[in-house]
C-alpha cells in the first residue's frame, strides 16, 4: 500500500523521501486540531515537511483497507513513544502507483478503535480489505 509506505516515510530521519510517492500535481488536506494544511502540488507538500517540528514520531497502523484507487488507514500518532491522538487518512492512488491525493484528520480527544484491541468492533490490526473489496 502506498499509503503505509507514506507513513513509514514520514517517520524517518528524513520524512523528504515521501516526496518520492507523490504525483506532480499531489493535492493535499491535513486537519490538525485548530488548523489545516493544505496544497495543490508536490512542492506545496515539501513546504509543509521542511515546517514540521523535528520529533520522534511515529504512525501506528491499526486499521488498513483498499478499495479499487483508494486507500484507508487508521491509527494512533506517538511521540518519543508517548501516544499524542489518532488519525484517518485516505489516499487516492495513480495507476503509476504514487499518491495523488491525500487527505488526513488527526484528533488528540477521540479514539475510534482502541489501540489495546479492547472495545467494540474489534479485529485483528492485520485484517486486510479483500481484492476489490473493502474491510469493515
Amino acid at each position: 500500500m502506498a499509503l503505509r509506505a507514506y507513513l513509514a516515510s514520514m517517520d524517518t530521519q528524513n520524512p523528504e523521501q515521501a516526496l518520492d510517492l507523490l504525483e506532480p500535481d499531489f493535492r493535499f488536506l491535513i486537519a490538525l486540531p485548530g488548523r489545516e494544511a493544505t496544497g495543490k502540488s508536490k512542492e506545496d507538500f515539501a513546504a509543509y515537511i521542511a515546517g514540521r517540528n523535528p520529533v520522534d514520531r511515529a504512525h501506528e497502523v491499526l486499521r488498513h483497507s483498499r478499495d479499487a484507487d483508494l486507500e484507508t488507514v487508521y491509527g494512533a500518532v506517538t511521540e518519543a513513544g508517548q501516544y499524542i491522538g489518532s488519525f484517518l487518512s485516505a489516499a487516492v492512488i495513480s495507476p503509476n502507483g504514487l499518491m495523488a491525493r491525500y487527505q488526513s484528520f488527526f484528533t488528540t480527544s477521540f479514539e475510534l478503535v482502541d489501540r489495546t484491541g479492547q472495545g467494540a468492533g474489534h479485529a485483528p490490526a492485520s485484517r486486510q480489505a479483500t481484492p476489490g473489496g473493502s474491510q469493515a
